[in-house]
Order: structure tokens, then C-alpha cells, then sequence
């Protein structure tokens, strides 16, 4: 892909691999280049540090944009620990976290609403987004909350405060949210830098903070890691989705800088501390020991390697890092080469995504040809035992159940698509509440599911014991999102859209070239073409008015 000219977005543009990668993105003019940093002071100086370095390209602007990205826009400059201590703003975290994914919740998130407003054509993310989730440590969150719980001190806000820290659903949703905005605004390609968990190293990793080995909070960073790899590659296998790409690096990134100064962790300085006295073993952790040290004056300084979002390391501590045969490195410029190649369309062997392409088994000649054995087995016995079971509901959605009755009555009403396609929704309508009441196994079969049954009135509806799609609290039963999530559907205006689809079943159908044309068609089985099937129809619908479909084979 052409970068010249173009409109880029690095998220993550401050650290040591976006600056890379915006310092690479330079070279090639693009027209603008949006910086996003966790804060405004590090994203005013990742633009003014590379506007400095060398002069822009005519036409070629630098954008800084700054905030947490995981939080809503209102959100997005407090610090998480704020946020969580406020209850209207821990509310309407969890409301956007937990609650049903809406327009609102993508335009009202920081990173909804910083793609909506600048639009770019080209996203490269190079946020750590498995360590952000991670360290918020949902095992110390879960003792915390047992703790409360025991003594009855477990209210609303701790338990509250526990849920934001689970971290797949905020993954789910950051990707949800990802999506969602990458295809309003027509985004080209979205790359993400992604990260092993352990800098490619196994479960026998030494680095780690804390007795365990590897700890609990780095295998749940490996694990995000991996769960948000699989997601893009699902991304990448959505219609109307950018080109989804992962470049992952397996080894430490390092470097930004080597120094001589006041060694700082988490912007803060390394206090000098010394011992003020020798205390007994028995006594020296019974308490904070306060009295046991004292100020040494000023702070800790000395030579350090800076490695961006991974802290400052002293020369012992770089030297046992990257030796060889331990977790060595990498730099941060040969990742941006990897990041810069895969958007101009190079084969560089390092986008993930196209590699589990590569590896995963699809569908196969084999199994369709046992896909006929199959249906025509299953014919058999169904004629067999003069029985048509219709759905039993294990497959889901409850969508899908309640296509097949659909159609399964359609089926019994027309010989064909055809026939069909010309039906009369009120007439229909009548003649499907006549035989729902005549044929107790339809009906029965279709109740036991968990499908009502809504009547051509819409004002009665028949009901088992178990109904898969109820209203939610605070939801009118005449929804009509629940009759078309999961309810049998009696209605003349159903019907009528039913006739719609049947029309553009037979509308496509016709226009398909013959297998005499070739193969550009997907042409069923010459027995099956123009038969009205529940399957087939449900299988329609899926695809083309869902946007179901597969792209990937």
C-alpha cells in the first residue's frame, strides 16, 4: 500500500517502538502522522522530539493526541485509580464494559472517538494492551475482594472495582470497539505490534516479579496475548474489516537512550534510603518497621539504558537480559522495518495473523463431498420415520432456530423458491397460524426449544416452559428485537419480508451463470437448486442479509 500522502495513526506513538515506526513513516510523506500517547506531555514531546530531528516532508503534519485509550472519552485524562474511587465514573466504565455494544458506547470510548474524529486510512498500534490489562492484577483484585467479604465489607464499590479488572471482557470489547470504528471509517489496514508475554522465552522465564516462576500476572500478560492474536485473526476474517495484520516481537526491545542520572520508576524518583539500626528476625517484618531506615538524601543515580516502556536497566541488568541463550533483544528499528514492509505490501514472514492463515486446517474436498452423503442420509430417515425435526436448538443462535420453523413452514405451503416468491403475507399469515394449531408436533417441537410462538395479531403468544430469548429487565415484550432474535414469527409483515427474500433468493438464482459458464458461481447440487430448504434459506440469510459469510477458505 502507497503510504505517500496518506492519513496515519500510531497508537502508542510515544514509546520506543512508535517512535520508531513514526520516524520510518517520515521518510515515505505521508500526509498526516496522529501520535496518540497516554498522556499530553508525552505525545507533545514524541511530535516536537521527531519534528526536531529532522525536517518534515512538505505537506507532512504531526498530531499529537493523548489519553487512555481503555476508558470513555470523558475518562480518558484521569488516572485509572481516579476513576475507580468516583462512582459515577466507575459506572459508566462498567455500563460501556459490560453493556451491550451500541453506537453510543463506540462513539462515547477514547478509542471510538479518536478514530471517528481523524479518520485515518492506516493504523499501527503499538500499545501494549496485554500488559495494560495484566498488571491490573485481577488475583490481587480477587484476595482484596475475598478479604472484604469475609468480614462483611464486600459493598458495591468493591465489588465493582473487582470487575474492572477481569481481563477478557475488557479485550472483548476493546476489539469490539476496534472493529466497529476500523469499518465506519474505512480504514485500510490496521497492524497491531503485539507481544509474546515472556520476550519469547518459555514458562521457564526468570524474569519475573515474584516468587512464583513465571508469575501469575505474566502468564495472564502471555495469555491476553495470545487471546487478542486469535482475535485479529478473526478480525482479519470479517467482511468490511481493514487489512488485519500482527507483527510480534520475541525477544526484549531495547533501546531509547544510555545515560548518566536520577533513576526514576513510574515517574518517580528512586528515593537513597539507609538502615538506621539492626533489627531482631522476629521483629524486623511484624510491621512497616518505620523506624528501621532513613533518608540517605537524595535519590538513587547512575549510568542507565533506557528501554522505554520496560524501565531503565542498570549495565549488569542489560548485560544478564540479552545474553545469549537468555531473553537477548531486539531493536525497536527492525520491528518498524517488519511494521513498514507489511503495509507496503512486502512478504516479511513476520505478520502472525497471515502465519496462523498459513497453519490452521480449513474447510476441505473431502468434507464436501461427505456433505452430500450426509444430507442424503439424513433425508432418508427423516422419510423414513415420517418425522422433520426441523431445529433442535444446540447449534444456535436462537436466530437460527427460529429461520428453520420459518422456513420449515414456508416448506410446507411451496414446492419452490419460485412459488414462494410470490406468496401472500396475509393469506400466509393465516394459513401458518391454522397449521400451528392443527399440528400438535410442530408446534410442540418448536416450544420445547424454548421458541415462542407470536400470533398473527402480535398480541398473543404461545410459550413453553423455557423461552431463549425473554425480555431483558426493563425491556417492552413487543421489542421487536426479541421476536427477530428468537421467536417464531406469525405476522403478515414478517411473511412479507420473508416474500422479500425469497424474491431476491430467485432474483439471484437467475442471474447466475450455469456450470457451463465455469466456476465464478457458488451453484448447489442441481437436485437442490430452486427447492425450497429451511437450511438453505436460513443459510441465505446468514450470509447475505446477516453479512455472515465466510471470506476465507
Amino acid at each position: 500500500m502507497e503510504i505517500k500522502g496518506r492519513s496515519v495513526m500510531i497508537l502508542g506513538g510515544a514509546g520506543l517502538v512508535g517512535r520508531a515506526v513514526c520516524r520510518r513513516l517520515l521518510e515515505l510523506a505521508p500526509r498526516t502522522v496522529v501520535i496518540s500517547a497516554l498522556t499530553r506531555a508525552e505525545a507533545e514531546s514524541a511530535a516536537r522530539d521527531l519534528s526536531g530531528e529532522r525536517e518534515l516532508p512538505p505537506g507532512t503534519t504531526l498530531q499529537p493526541e493523548w489519553g487512555d485509550l481503555f476508558l470513555p472519552e470523558p475518562l480518558k485524562d484521569r488516572p485509572r485509580s481516579e476513576v475507580l474511587a468516583d462512582p459515577a465514573a466507575r459506572a459508566l466504565l462498567l455500563d460501556d464494559l459490560y453493556g451491550e455494544l451500541s453506537d453510543d458506547v463506540v462513539r462515547r470510548s477514547a478509542l471510538g472517538s479518536l478514530l471517528l474524529r481523524h479518520r485515518p486510512e492506516i493504523i499501527i498500534d503499538c500499545v501494549n494492551t496485554a500488559t495494560v490489562f495484566a498488571y491490573q492484577n485481577v488475583f490481587e483484585s480477587a484476595t482484596r475482594l475475598r478479604g472484604a467479604a469475609a468480614h462483611g465489607r464486600a459493598d458495591l464499590e468493591a465489588v465493582e472495582s473487582h470487575l474492572t479488572t477481569l481481563y477478557l471482557p475488557q479485550l472483548i470489547r476493546h476489539v469490539q470497539i476496534t472493529l466497529e470504528a476500523l469499518r465506519r471509517i474505512g480504514a485500510q489496514v490496521y497492524l497491531k505490534v503485539g507481544t509474546s508475554g515472556t520476550g519469547g522465552m518459555g514458562l521457564n522465564v526468570p524474569f519475573t516479579h515474584s516468587e512464583e516462576r513465571p508469575s501469575r500476572a505474566l502468564l495472564s500478560k502471555a495469555g491476553l496475548a495470545g487471546a487478542h492474536t486469535l482475535l485479529l485473526y478473526l478480525m482479519a476474517r470479517t467482511p468490511g474489516a481493514p487489512a488485519v495484520k500482527e507483527v510480534k516481537p520475541t525477544a526484549a526491545i531495547s533501546w531509547k537512550r544510555i545515560a548518566f542520572g536520577e533513576i526514576r520508576t513510574r515517574g518517580k524518583p528512586l528515593v537513597r534510603y539507609d538502615a538506621a539500626r539492626a533489627l531482631p528476625l522476629a521483629e524486623a517484618f511484624a510491621g512497616r518497621a518505620a523506624d528501621a531506615c532513613v533518608p540517605a538524601g537524595g535519590n538513587i543515580q547512575g549510568v542507565f539504558l533506557d528501554a522505554g516502556e520496560n524501565g531503565l536497566f542498570s549495565l549488569s541488568e542489560f548485560e544478564v537480559l540479552t545474553a545469549l541463550g537468555l531473553m537477548e533483544y531486539v531493536t525497536p528499528e527492525e520491528i518498524a522495518e517488519d511494521v513498514l514492509r507489511e503495509i507496503l505490501g512486502y512478504a516479511t514472514g513476520r505478520d502472525v495473523v497471515a502465519a496462523l492463515d498459513a497453519a490452521t486446517s480449513g474447510p476441505t474436498y473431502r468434507a464436501g463431498v461427505l456433505r452430500e452423503v450426509a444430507l442424503d442420509r439424513m433425508e432418508q430417515l427423516e422419510r423414513q420415520h415420517g418425522v422433520s425435526a426441523v431445529a433442535y436448538e444446540m447449534l444456535g443462535p436462537p436466530r437460527l432456530s427460529k429461520l428453520l420453523f420459518e422456513g420449515a413452514i414456508l416448506a410446507r405451503f411451496f414446492n419452490d423458491l419460485g412459488a414462494a416468491a410470490r406468496l401472500d403475507p396475509a393469506q400466509t399469515a393465516e394459513r401458518a397460524a391454522a397449521l400451528v394449531e392443527q399440528d400438535t408436533d410442530l408446534r410442540v417441537r418448536i416450544l420445547s426449544i424454548g421458541l415462542p410462538i407470536l400470533l398473527p395479531d402480535g398480541e398473543r403468544v404461545l410459550r413453553g416452559p423455557e423461552v431463549k430469548v425473554p425480555p431483558a429487565p426493563g425491556q417492552r415484550p413487543d421489542d421487536p428485537r426479541l421476536v427477530d432474535n428468537g421467536w417464531v414469527d406469525l405476522r403478515p409483515a414478517n411473511w412479507r419480508r420473508w416474500q422479500e427474500r425469497l424474491a431476491a433468493m430467485v432474483r439471484e438464482l437467475d442471474s447466475w451463470p450455469d456450470a457451463d459458464q465455469g466456476s465464478r458461481a457458488d451453484i448447489e447440487p442441481g437436485q437442490r437448486r430452486g427447492k425450497l430448504r429451511p437450511g438453505s434459506l436460513a443459510a441465505w440469510v446468514f450470509r447475505h442479509e446477516d453479512l455472515g459469510g465466510r471470506i476465507k477458505r
